[in-house]
This record gives C-alpha cells, sequence and structure tokens, in this order.
C-alpha cells in the first residue's frame, strides 16, 4: 500500500494489485479492479464498473466509467473495459456502456490516447491506436486496430472506422471509414491511402499494390459499391498475398449500413 499516496480514497471493495500506484487525491469506487504494473496519476476519479488492465500509465485530471451521457440510462449496472499497456493522457473521459448497446465500453491494448479524449458508451477500440488531442467518438463507435484520429476529430454515433486508417485535425465523420483510408473534411472525404503508416508497419510491395487497387476501386472508377466489392474480392487472385488485407475490406463493407454509408 505504500504506492498509494495518503490523500487518495479508495474504496475498500476495490480491487487494487499491490503493484498499482495512485497519485494524490485520486478517487477510486467499489467496483473498480485494476492489475499489476498500473500507473494513474493525481485528481484522478475512476468509478463504475471499470476493470483496467495490465501496465496503463494513466496520467492526471482523468474521468473514467462515469456514467453515459443517454438520458434513457436509469442507473443498470454496465462496465468500461481497458485492457493492457495503454496510454491515458490528460482529461480523458470514458463513459461506461448502455443497456441498448451491448452494456461495454472497451479499449484494447497498446493503444495512445492523448489529452481530452472521449469515449463515449458503448465504443469499441482495437489494438494500437491513436488518438490526437480532442478526439471525441459518439455512443456505439468502433474503431479497428491501428487507426490514427487526428486532433480534434468528432466522430457520429454508430459509425465504423476500420484498421489502418487515419484521419486529419478536425475531421468529421458521418460514414464510416474503410480499412487504410485517410479522410479529411467536415463531413469528412476520402483523401488517399495510409500507405506511409502501412510502410512503417512492415507492408511489402505486393500487399501494397493490392490497397491501391482496393483504393482505385472504391474511389477512382465512379463504381458502385456493390461493383467496387466484387473488384476488390478480385485481387486474391491477381495478387495472392493480399489475401488477408481483402478479407479484412470486405469485411468491413459487408457491415456497413446503406443508410449511413462510406467516407467517399
Amino acid at each position: 500500500m505504500t504506492a498509494i499516496h495518503a490523500t487518495a480514497i479508495i474504496d475498500p471493495a476495490a480491487e487494487i494489485d499491490g503493484s498499482v500506484k495512485v497519485g494524490p487525491y485520486t478517487v477510486i469506487g467499489p467496483h473498480v479492479k485494476v492489475a499489476a504494473g498500473s500507473t494513474i496519476g493525481p485528481h484522478c476519479v475512476i468509478e463504475g464498473h471499470t476493470t483496467i488492465g495490465r501496465d496503463n500509465r494513466i496520467f492526471q485530471f482523468n474521468s473514467l466509467g462515469a456514467i453515459p451521457q443517454d438520458k434513457k440510462y436509469a442507473g443498470e449496472p454496465c462496465e468500461l473495459v481497458i485492457g493492457n499497456r495503454n496510454t491515458i493522457r490528460e482529461f480523458c473521459t470514458f463513459n461506461i456502456g448502455s443497456p441498448g448497446g451491448g452494456g461495454v465500453t472497451r479499449l484494447g491494448d497498446d493503444n495512445w490516447l492523448m489529452a481530452y479524449v472521449h469515449l463515449a458508451h458503448d465504443c469499441s477500440v482495437g489494438n494500437n491506436t491513436i488518438f490526437a488531442n480532442n478526439s471525441t467518438l459518439a455512443g456505439h463507435v468502433a474503431v479497428g486496430d491501428w487507426a490514427i484520429l487526428g486532433g480534434f476529430t468528432a466522430v457520429h454515433q454508430f459509425v465504423k472506422i476500420g484498421s489502418h486508417s487515419m484521419t486529419a485535425i478536425c475531421s468529421v465523420l458521418l460514414a464510416d471509414l474503410p480499412p487504410f483510408v485517410m479522410c479529411q473534411g467536415q463531413p469528412a472525404e476520402a483523401r488517399s491511402m495510409n500507405y506511409e503508416g502501412l510502410r512503417r508497419r512492415g507492408f511489402s510491395a505486393e500487399r501494397m499494390a493490392a490497397v491501391k487497387a482496393m483504393h482505385k476501386a472504391l474511389y477512382r472508377e465512379e463504381l458502385t459499391l456493390a461493383a467496387a466489392r466484387e473488384r476488390i474480392a478480385a485481387l486474391t487472385e491477381i495478387i495472392p498475398e493480399s489475401k488477408p488485407d481483402v478479407e479484412l475490406m470486405l469485411s468491413f463493407l459487408e457491415q456497413t449500413s446503406p443508410q449511413r454509408g462510406i467516407v467517399r
């Protein structure tokens, strides 16, 4: 208990590993669980049914596990689940889920979230993402692995953001952002593919060629979405190495609703 500051207020029912460090004036509620190696800075409030994994770095002035900003919420025991090795900078607000959206807000592993990031109720964020300052997700948003959100990005409720995608500063997402795509604008429009990010992740020349072909099918040939999906599916015969990337794109496009559509 020597790693917990004397001014911190921790409910006796909270499950805090003995290796966890807690800074001054932090408040932790009775239903909170924090695994080994995590660090919680001063002046944080962690409440609700919140589970925090191993080796997270939570900086000062964060609010984690508060009730959702949803008028229909009536006190149900919904959850916030945070994985391992995340960096959560100052003034972030992550809410628990709601009964109408599965009841869980979830953050995966190895994510880097800068100051003032907001994860609303029932959001699901994958692994290895980067959220720049003031990135904001409305309720029920799903973000894939390795996505990067530029500063002040605003995401409408129920929107999906594909793996390896990227938004520019001040982007407003009103439609789904497919994997690999870079977008910018209010509302956001597709600009290119995240080629530099893919190179840094070790994508081969063959896989990069497939991503370029997917970009061409979706954005440069004036195809319907159905026709673009057929063109993308055929890439595995031409570039066998592209199969996992093609499957990722097709799976994403199949889950996009006709009403919401994709960023164009």
